[in-house]
Parts: C-alpha cells; structure tokens; sequence
C-alpha cells in the first residue's frame, strides 16, 4: 500500500478503526473535522489510506486517492471506509464525493453524517449515481469529533468553562494571590487542553490583574499550535502581554454570544474560556457553556474570590447539572470535566 509517513496501524484490524486513527493524527483546533479514510479491496486488504491534516489540505478521500494515484493502485471497485460522509461542497478543495465516484469506487462506509448544511448530502449523491453509501455509526468516530459536530448543530463555537479552584471554590485568596493553585500537573494539562482550541476567552479585567500570556505550553512540544487569545470586556489592556503579537483580539463587549458570533466568522469552533469569574458566569447564565473543566486543589482558603458568581438559580432544580462526568488525578489535584446539559436556569 502507500505510504503513510510510518504510522503503525497494526492494532487496528477494522478499515473504520484504522480510520479513526488516521483521523486522530489531524489537528483537533481547526475549523474543520478530523477525518480519516482507507480504502480497501474485496479481500479487505488496504489499498490506500489518508486523513485530512486542516483546513486547505487536501480532505482524506482526496489525501488517499493521491496516495493510490503516486503508487500505482487501482481503487476500481473497492470499498472506502470514511470517519465522516464525503462532503459535496467546493470550497479550497473540490467535493469528496465527486473525487470518489471520478476515482470509481464501488462502495462507500461512513461512520458518522455531516450536520454541515453546505457540506452534507454526500451519501445521498453517490446512491444517485449507483454507488452504495451507507451509514455505519462508530462510536470512536464521533467521540472524536463530538466538539466539531456540537458546534457546527448550534452554529457556535463550543465552549469549555475552565477554573482552578480551592476544595473551598476559590480561584484566589483574600490578596488576590492565586499563582499556584494547582500543581505542576495539572497545569501541564492545561497547556494540552489550550493547544486545542481555536481561541481562549479572558476579560479585560483578568488582563489587567494577571496579566496572563495564555499561550500553550504543553511539556515537549516545541510547536504546539497557539490558539487566538482574546479579550472581552470595555476596558483598555494595551501593553499587556496578550498583546505580545497579532494572534489576539479585543472584543468590546460583556455579550458572551456577541463574543462566539465574532469567532465563528474567524473559523474558531472551540473556544476555552478561562475567565475570571464575571466572563465565566455570563457565559453560564446565557447557557453557552457546553462543558466545564474544574481543576480543584486539596487547598483551603476559606474566604477569596469565588470560581462562579451569582447565576440567578434560587432553588436545587434549577441547578445545572453535568454529565458524561470524568474525575483525572493529576498529581495531588482533581481534575472534573462534564458536559453541561441545562440551557441556563
């Protein structure tokens, strides 16, 4: 088969597996999906295989059909297993599922369909020209792009609300010292989290206080992709280190959909907002929140700015409440991430 820059696919037996761990090898941040995609003969022997590697490369139908074109290989009448369906829009590469049916493949798997107005439909399309596409939902698939389909449903970036925190609740003391709160850990794991996303959300009042650089850090990556740091809020922050470059804006306003309406036109389909309190509970109270990552430390302080502010929730039923809850130690800290399932109060 072509080749595929060494990576080991062994472990993955299924064409949909080794699909999807072509797929992971794309970039999580982009404002386009990761997806993989191997083509396969009758006997189930991989042909060619590709992924997509962001937006303006070549999609990963395209990627293993250049592959196949470069080695040699006949895809005539095989099967090509897809993490996402073929796209039938052209936009800086041409439709997914007109360079299948051109390249003559005989059938199409794809394991999760495209929400994407413009893009969807590829299935139906290579059925209207004689070619079976089928869906066959595959778990590993989805999960792997479950952030990209939230946001593309809802026409919004998706949001993680993220804090560090007391066992008490607070993100500082008294001072308004919090420099550290977490261990060393649980901050590299942020650093991963951040090189992620499109964009991390702070206010203008986090600027002014911290002066934090918001830029990714993750231990051993000297390349790690930097996420566009932004800033919301009326007042001015010149000279701060979020202003270091270009890769930032200032967004003069407290509107928390105004802020995700303005990054959506700028591609970004994840945002971190890191806060503080005030832009962390405006993005609550709105129910823009789709999911929360609440680094707590065994540290008690037991007066000092809390992680959340008032969210006019009265009573217990009211409460949000999240989901599909994971706990991971890091070090001697917790980190709680869930998805916010309620809408707001």
């Amino acid at each position: 088969m072509p080749d595929l820059e060494g990576l080991d696919l062994a472990a993955a037996q299924h064409p949909m597996d080794r699909a999807v761990a072509l797929a992971a090898q794309g970039p999580a941040w982009g404002p386009n999906p990761r997806v993989g995609c191997v083509i396969v003969d009758a006997a189930g022997q991989v042909l060619t295989a590709g992924w997509h590697r962001g937006a303006g490369t070549l999609h990963a139908e395209a990627d293993a059909l250049a592959r196949a074109r470069a080695a040699g290989v006949d895809v005539t009448g095989a099967t090509a297993y897809v993490t996402l369906e073929p796209c039938t829009h052209t936009g800086r590469t041409g439709p997914c599922a007109d360079a299948l049916t051109e390249a003559g493949v005989g059938r199409v798997v794809y394991a999760v369909e495209d929400p994407n107005p413009v893009a969807a439909g590829g299935g139906e399309v290579l059925r209207s020209r004689g070619i079976p596409a089928e869906l066959a939902p595959h778990d590993g698939a989805a999960d792997l792009n479950s952030r990209w389909l939230t946001a593309v449903s809802a026409g919004r970036p998706y949001v993680i609300a993220k804090w560090a925190a007391t066992l008490d609740g607070r993100t500082a003391a008294a001072d308004g010292t919090s420099f550290w709160i977490t261990g060393e850990e649980a901050r590299e794991h942020a650093h991963r989290v951040r090189a992620e996303v499109g964009a991390i959300v702070v206010g203008t009042g986090t600027v002014l206080a911290d002066d934090p650089s918001l830029s990714a850090r993750p231990a051993g990556v000297a390349d790690a992709h930097q996420p566009l740091r932004v800033a919301m809020g009326m007042t001015e922050t010149r000279g701060r280190r979020v202003w270091r470059d270009d890769n930032a804006v200032h967004l003069a306003t407290h509107d928390p959909a105004q802020v995700l309406a303005e990054l959506w036109k700028r591609d970004v389909r994840v945002v971190l907002v890191e806060g503080g309190a005030t832009v962390t509970t405006a993005f609550l109270r709105a129910g823009l929140v789709d999911e929360v990552h609440a680094y707590v430390a065994p540290v008690i302080l037991g007066a000092g700015p809390s992680a959340v502010g008032d969210l006019g929730i009265a009573t217990m039923s009211e409460a949000l409440r999240g989901e599909d809850v994971t706990t991971v130690r890091l070090g001697a800290d917790t980190l709680v991430a869930a998805k916010i399932t309620k809408a707001g109060p």
